[in-house]
């Protein structure tokens, strides 16, 4: 399209939407031709493939569900990343009452969720740091981390595990665990927590809970294409059970 028809198909000055133009022509969103007209550029592709591979974790995430034929014992939720976020595209809550209502489309900022800092956890240290220049400002309990120092030390214990936690810092009272989700390319492109009543966690602090996260990561993980054997250890379930049984910590 030219440069005057843009103009008039959006009702605005020919200088606002040249300006417009060539931003989005810097950033590879448009591409102009010699006569000066404006094509789709390439850089669109990885927006509708960002799109294609939030929508296709949602769904496999719901056919889990329905595929077992029953609702998870407590809600699991299905999150992705989005800016300093953890997007919540797909929701499975149980019937017990939880306190917390999630819902599709709600954000939480990923550095305080279960299923964000698992997400987190999969990115190196130096780009966690650069995502929060101005160091983490939101709270919504008195528990959490406070700086990104200490986030990334959680970040590092949630590697080694292979499994995050959010105790209260979403909402007191409130509990979950986060792991990972993979695909094909072996990229973490979700995270998945159980979200728990922390008064019943229980005496092994909700040990079915855990295993209950990665086994639903670990088979979402399976759905998208990833090769779940070559998986650290601790995120397999199986091998979180036999490490519980010879007694070493989880």
């Amino acid at each position: 399209m030219s440069l005057a028809r843009l103009a008039s198909e959006l009702s605005l000055p020919k200088s606002s939407v040249h300006g417009l133009c060539n931003t989005l022509m810097s950033f590879g969103y448009l591409r102009r031709q010699p006569d000066g007209a404006f094509l789709i550029g390439p850089r669109v592709m990885s927006l509708a493939e960002a799109f294609v591979s939030g929508t296709d974790v949602a769904q496999e995430f719901n056919a889990v569900w329905a595929d077992a034929g029953s609702a998870p014992e407590e809600t699991v939720v299905l999150s992705v990343l989005s800016g300093t976020d953890a997007l919540y595209v797909a929701v499975r809550n149980s019937a017990r009452p939880l306190g917390l209502a999630f819902n599709v489309g709600m954000r939480l900022p990923v550095y305080l969720s279960g299923s964000g800092r698992a997400m987190l956890a999969c990115l190196d240290p130096e780009t966690v740091r650069k995502m929060f220049p101005d160091g983490l400002t939101t709270h919504l309990t008195r528990k959490g981390p406070r700086t990104v120092d200490a986030l990334l030390k959680e970040l590092a214990l949630a590697r080694r595990r292979g499994y995050s936690v959010d105790d209260e810092a979403v909402r007191e009272g409130v509990y979950s665990f986060g792991a990972p989700v993979f695909d094909a390319s072996g990229v973490a492109v979700a995270g998945v927590a159980v979200c728990i009543n922390k008064a019943l966690l229980g005496a092994d602090q909700g040990e079915r809970h855990r295993l209950a996260t990665l086994a639903v990561a670990r088979t979402l993980s399976q759905r998208l294409g990833a090769d779940v054997s070559a998986l650290a250890p601790s995120v397999s379930p199986a091998a979180t059970s036999r490490k519980r049984n010879s007694g070493s910590n989880p």
